[in-house]
């Protein structure tokens, strides 16, 4: 039997409303425990731990590199759930779903602290 059964990154935060509000209003991950600065946030099995930084320990700022990616069974359904909330975001934050020379379809989504989180699907499953 399995012993591991999920990875719960933390992402680093410099505004904490924002982030969860992404993650529950426009992603549509479930808060399921919250403080002043911490906040864990999941669907289905993918999980993450948002944690506010400020002043001198505060989070950098994303770079829309890849840093959180979340492999899907369909990345089309994750896209068409995300169309009618588009408009929260701003214009090019999400881009694909698009096919990948190494056998990943990609949906790329921007959060607002410009960290890229990525939904991707194996080409093969399709």
């Amino acid at each position: 039997m399995a012993n591991l059964y999920r990875v719960t990154p933390f992402m680093h935060v410099p505004d904490f409303e924002k982030a969860v509000w992404f993650f529950t209003e426009v992603l549509g991950f479930t808060l399921y425990f919250r403080t002043s600065n911490y906040a864990y946030v999941q669907r289905e099995q993918a999980a993450f731990r948002l944690l506010e930084n400020a002043g001198d320990d505060g989070a950098p700022p994303g770079n829309r590199r890849f840093c959180y990616y979340v492999d899907v069974e369909d990345v089309e359904a994750i896209a068409e759930e995300l169309k009618p909330r588009a408009h929260l975001l701003n214009d090019g934050d999400i881009h694909g779903p698009v096919d990948q020379i190494y056998g990943q379809r990609e949906l790329m989504v921007v959060a607002p602290d410009g960290n890229l989180l990525v939904f991707g699907q194996d080409i093969s499953k399709r």
